[in-house]
């Protein structure tokens, strides 16, 4: 690496850590540039501020503390040129990094080094014995902070989509208790409502359609007024509306029927202003999802069914 790449690197990584060392951020930089060899204070002192410890800016204090908390190895002295595995094991300790099985079973300097080799931020051939430059040592500061950022930015992008999840889940929940009333106060038969992966569902079973038809029955049409009121109060409502058939008939002519059917409630909600005919697909499954196998009145009235559901945005 050219000097004025790990110049530029090492800004960006004074800008980041706060507060400033106690003698100037670019002092210290310089210095570490400019040193070929890094002692175990030095490097102590540099990746302990970086790692956010903020423990001390005196170098020696630095080294003791990271001794005293197992971040380097006790067989070295503070004025000991730095050794690449134990800077290794002095950064996989200072950033807390969990490292894979090797690592976390014997917690060595030979696997910590490993561990950077392996994660790229030691790249290129290196022997282990090697003694870290300050341009070196910068560098390997940098790579893991950006790293840890880059962790970081993934566990607020994973929180953020649980909250999502969770409010969908309120405002389903919330719709759901809405139209559980509604469905109680009219006296709705046949009619269910609940929570699903998909949206709120309502369905419908039990529809007594004439043979062979798809126009709806008239205490279809009154279901549908009720639950048309509910769907004018949400802005911009999608739909899905799904058909299901018993199995009476063949594989073809239920699938159309299922999907005449459903498309007969679309055109009624459209009719009614609850939603706009742009914001409605229509599916039949035809006998592809039945809730009951037989042919008992208890399953025929069960798989005779529409379902409206009330899609997330």
């Amino acid at each position: 690496m050219k000097l004025t790449r790990a110049f530029f690197i090492a800004c960006l990584f004074v800008i980041v850590c706060t507060p400033l060392f106690t003698y100037s951020a670019a002092e210290e930089i310089e210095m570490l540039l400019a040193a070929e060899s890094v002692t175990y204070a030095q490097a102590a002192r540099f990746v302990l501020e970086a790692a956010d410890a903020r423990i001390t800016s005196n170098p020696e204090e630095a080294f003791f503390y990271a001794v005293q908390h197992n971040l380097l190895p006790g067989n070295v002295s503070s004025a000991d040129p730095a050794r690449l595995d134990k800077i290794s094991f002095l950064l996989m300790r200072s950033f807390e990094v969990k490292g894979g099985i090797f690592f976390s079973m014997f917690k060595s300097p030979h696997y910590a080094y490993r561990e950077l080799v392996y994660n790229s931020v030691i790249q290129g051939r290196h022997d282990p014995s090697m003694l870290v430059s300050g341009e070196k040592l910068i560098f390997y500061v940098n790579r893991l902070y950006s790293m840890q950022e880059g962790t970081l930015a993934e566990i607020r992008r994973r929180e953020r989509r649980l909250a999502a999840e969770a409010a969908a889940r309120e405002r389903r929940e919330a719709l759901v208790a809405e139209i559980a009333i509604i469905l109680v106060e009219q006296a709705m038969a046949d009619t269910t409502v609940e929570a699903t992966d998909e949206g709120v569902t309502i369905t419908l079973s039990n529809i007594n359609f004439q043979p062979d038809s798809w126009e709806l029955p008239n205490a279809e049409l009154v279901k549908l007024q009720e639950i048309g009121r509910v769907l004018e109060n949400i802005l911009n409502v999608r739909l899905l509306i799904a058909g299901h058939t018993t199995r009476i008939g063949t594989d073809d002519y239920l699938l159309m029927l299922s999907t005449n059917r459903a498309q007969s409630v679309a055109d009624y909600l459209v009719s009614l202003g609850a939603c706009s005919a742009s914001n409605i697909r229509i599916v039949g499954y035809g006998a592809d999802r039945l809730l009951i196998e037989g042919t008992s009145p208890a399953a025929l009235a069960a798989n005779r069914r529409v379902e409206i559901i009330i899609l997330e945005d």
